[in-house]
């Protein structure tokens, strides 16, 4: 972790914990997985990392600036919900609150009628279906109609406070690993940065949702997450309009709308809730350049590097032999004993004479890429220093192959992941 990230950022992904906690029974196990690589990033996934480890292979967290888990779909009106045509499914509510009216650490007490008045009046002409706008907490979802489909729509409030944790949620993601069809970055007047994203809710397009989002991170530190769809809900609700309802600049005048920052106000200051002053501190991890560049370095010679990226702790390349682009990516995790069971207590593992565990994997793409297949060694070290690289036979998971196979064999797979070099990378 850099030295100038601090309690501000364990508050901030101690609350998003929380939220996940509370929300995640509502999700299946396939919209938990599309929400991770949509959205974690560098400020939030070692949070969640230890959960999302045990999913095996190459966690794919270059996903940055789609807001991903803590936005719109996860944040719930915390009232029930009395009907299911809404932005997102139902999710648990604030009748769980074991003390009525109590908040709950982390927890917002803003009224939900308030959200709602701002959205509303920030909107064009049409009509709202809006569920527990009897209820508090800290988004506000619902349906929009403006006689031309019904459209999801939603908006979150979060207090990030300052530094990454906030600033990776309004740059414009990698289209390696999200495509889109636009997306802006702007810094405006007084210091706020505003992203706009013209995209889609699955990334391998197998609907024709899609979701376009205005994230607004003003300088004091607190996110205005907007999301609209061109369908009456996120998932599982057919296409009713060609595109989502508010076209970019009606975004804009929506998300920097001053009421926002009125009710973001009222949301608590972020509280460590994983365990006090005495909770352990996340691991450091390589840079992304260091990773990259290491990556890059590892790669065989006969292959050109077309395209690289990454972040802390993880980096990918997208290489070409002149058959085909193929994508290879890598995580580097100290301090991953506590699930290395899970990760290696079943297929093809082996273990090295210095203790290293090795697993190798073969399976089919999960990102609806046509005849994408996804070759993956996962490497462990006794002291839990986990390296997993993995290749693939297209130069994106979610695009049609270009290859019969990726363009490294598993064997150059597993002497990249065996590498000492990863270990001998500083962290930070």
């Amino acid at each position: 972790m850099p030295q100038n990230e601090g309690p501000q950022h364990e508050g901030f992904e101690d609350q998003l914990g929380a939220i996940l906690r509370r929300t995640g029974d509502g999700f299946a196990a396939d919209d938990r997985r599309e929400l991770v690589e949509g959205g974690l990033q560098r400020g939030k996934r070692r949070l969640v990392r230890r959960r999302l480890a045990m999913t095996g292979g190459v966690l794919a967290l270059a996903a940055v600036g789609i807001g991903g888990v803590y936005g719109g779909s996860l944040l719930s009106p915390a009232a029930d919900a009395t009907s299911t045509s809404v932005a997102a499914p139902p999710k648990p509510t604030a009748t769980t609150d074991p003390v009525p009216g109590k908040q709950l650490p982390g927890e917002a007490n803003i009224p939900v009628k308030n959200l709602a008045a701002v959205l509303t009046s920030n909107t064009p002409a049409g009509t709202w279906q809006i569920d527990g706008l009897d209820g508090v907490g800290q988004s506000v979802t619902g349906v929009f109609d403006d006689g031309k489909g019904k459209a999801g729509v939603s908006v979150g409030l979060f207090r990030t406070g300052t530094g990454e944790a906030g600033e990776d949620q309004v740059a414009c993601p990698d289209k390696v690993a999200v495509p889109y069809d636009d997306c802006t970055e702007e810094k405006l007047t007084g210091g706020s940065r505003l992203m706009i994203l013209q995209g889609y809710e699955y990334p391998d397009k197998r609907e024709e949702t899609k979701q376009w989002r205005a994230v607004l991170l003003t300088k004091d530190g607190f996110l205005v997450d907007v999301s609209e769809y061109n369908a009456a809900a996120e998932k599982g609700a057919p296409v009713s309009r060609e595109n989502p309802p508010f076209t970019p600049a009606q975004l804009k005048t929506l998300v920097t709308a001053p009421a926002w920052g009125r009710l973001a106000a009222q949301l608590p200051e972020n509280v460590d809730m994983s365990g006090g002053q005495g909770a352990a501190q996340p691991p450091a991890e390589p840079s992304a350049t260091d990773v990259m560049n290491t990556l890059s370095a590892l790669v065989p010679k006969d292959l050109t590097v077309v395209n690289k990226g990454g972040q802390s702790g993880y980096g990918y390349v997208v290489v070409n032999d002149g058959k085909g682009k193929s994508l290879v990516q890598i995580n580097v995790q100290p301090n991953m004993s506590d699930v290395a069971g899970e990760l290696f207590g079943s297929g093809d593992v082996t273990t090295l004479p210095d203790g290293r565990r090795v697993k190798l994997t073969q399976q089919p793409g999960e990102k609806g890429g046509e005849g994408v297949v996804w070759w993956t060694v996962d490497t462990i070290t006794p002291e839990g220093f986990r390296v997993v690289v993995s290749a693939f036979n297209a130069g994106t998971q979610h695009e049609a192959a270009t290859r019969a196979e990726p363009a490294l064999t598993m064997q150059q797979l597993r002497s990249i992941a065996l590498s000492m070099r990863w270990q001998k990378l500083p962290l930070k």
